[in-house]
């Protein structure tokens, strides 16, 4: 299969009946599968009307088909076509987050989606993206698209489009380039069926957030325990990963630099994932700064490519700090203890 490359500036073009968005539009109306630029990750979009459509994800990915995918559209009203019931939180939710980084899963209604799409559960996972070429395309297509990020299943998420062919080219019908996203990380994604919300990834949207809109909002035990079983099928699988093996470490700069040189002491190349602030404290065949430890939203933007890199580097182990568990912080270690399969070293 030839992957198609249609280039987009959302600074630049003129959205609306772009040329190059329609020509993608028209591929997902006949079900083949469209790479597009979110401001988290790039999304591997499919019509989750049909099940062709939805297998040629998760044939495109090599992702489990007992996760279920967040459907993205473009207008609220889509909603009421296979969502049961809007509950007042996931309302103030909307009104305060949508469009953005905020996926909401409701009640569906039986019959309109993909059974595949939904892996036959009761619910949905909705969300509104907050990027023009995305809005353009779903709007151009009038189709709940499925989505999940646009890589294969288990390495990290995509941030550009080359990330998407170094991935996925050959195996799917076309990608939109339309840049860098932004924020570098996935939504986060809130249970809304019932009474208090409960998160079951951290993302673009801190807990801290959604509290400040709708009160109490718990978090789901399987992000903190690892004996707990998770709300969500996909949480349960390793995720993000670089090809070497990837170790957090909790401790001094010391520490860390000392068991880089015991690794490097039995002949392997080692990298260390750090920030601008603390990478000239280290001496390793690569140290990658990951944003600025002060602006942890740069550590998020930086982080998946950063992973990407240690790949291109061909290190043989990898050492990474920790962050602060805390806003977006959250979202960074949940990635990175996917990342790293719960992998860590404390002083």
């Amino acid at each position: 299969m030839n992957t198609k490359v249609w280039k987009v500036d959302k600074y630049v073009d003129k959205l609306e009946n772009n040329p190059q968005v329609v020509d993608a539009a028209n591929f997902l109306r006949d079900n083949e599968v469209v790479a597009l630029p979110t401001e988290t990750v790039y999304g591997l979009g499919g019509n989750a009307k049909s099940d062709a459509a939805v297998e040629k994800i998760f044939a495109a990915k090599g992702r489990p088909s007992d996760n279920p995918l967040i459907i993205h559209i473009a207008e609220k009203n889509q909603l009421s076509e296979f969502v049961a019931e809007v509950p007042e939180k996931a309302e103030r939710l909307i009104e305060g987050f949508w469009p953005g980084p905020l996926t909401i899963i409701f009640k569906k209604k039986e019959g309109v989606l993909s059974e595949t799409a939904t892996a036959g559960l009761a619910t949905v996972a909705v969300r509104m993206p907050d990027h023009p070429v995305a809005l353009a395309l779903l709007k151009s297509c009038g189709l709940p698209i499925a989505a999940p990020s646009a890589n294969s299943s288990g390495k990290p998420s995509p941030t550009t489009a080359d990330h998407v062919l170094d991935d996925l080219n050959g195996k799917i019908a076309g990608v939109i380039d339309g840049g860098a996203t932004g924020i570098g990380v996935e939504s986060t994604v809130v249970d809304c069926t019932e009474s208090i919300p409960v998160i079951l990834r951290p993302g673009g949207v801190t807990k801290e957030q959604l509290e400040s809109v709708v009160g109490v909002v718990h978090v789901d035990a399987a992000l903190t325990d690892e004996a707990a079983r998770p709300k969500a099928p996909g949480m349960k699988y390793r995720h993000y990963a670089p090809n070497a093996p990837l170790f957090m470490v909790s401790g001094t700069t010391e520490f860390l630099q000392g068991l880089v040189e015991e690794k490097r002491q039995e002949g392997l190349r080692v990298g260390v994932l750090t920030t601008e602030e603390n990478a000239r404290l280290f001496e390793a065949d690569v140290v990658l700064a990951c944003g600025k430890r002060a602006e942890l939203e740069t550590v998020a933007a930086a982080l998946y490519d950063t992973l990407r890199r240690f790949n291109q580097e061909k290190v043989d182990v990898i050492f990474s700090e920790i962050f602060p568990n805390a806003g977006v912080g959250h979202a960074i270690m949940n990635r990175l203890q996917k990342a790293a399969g719960n992998k860590l070293i404390t002083e």
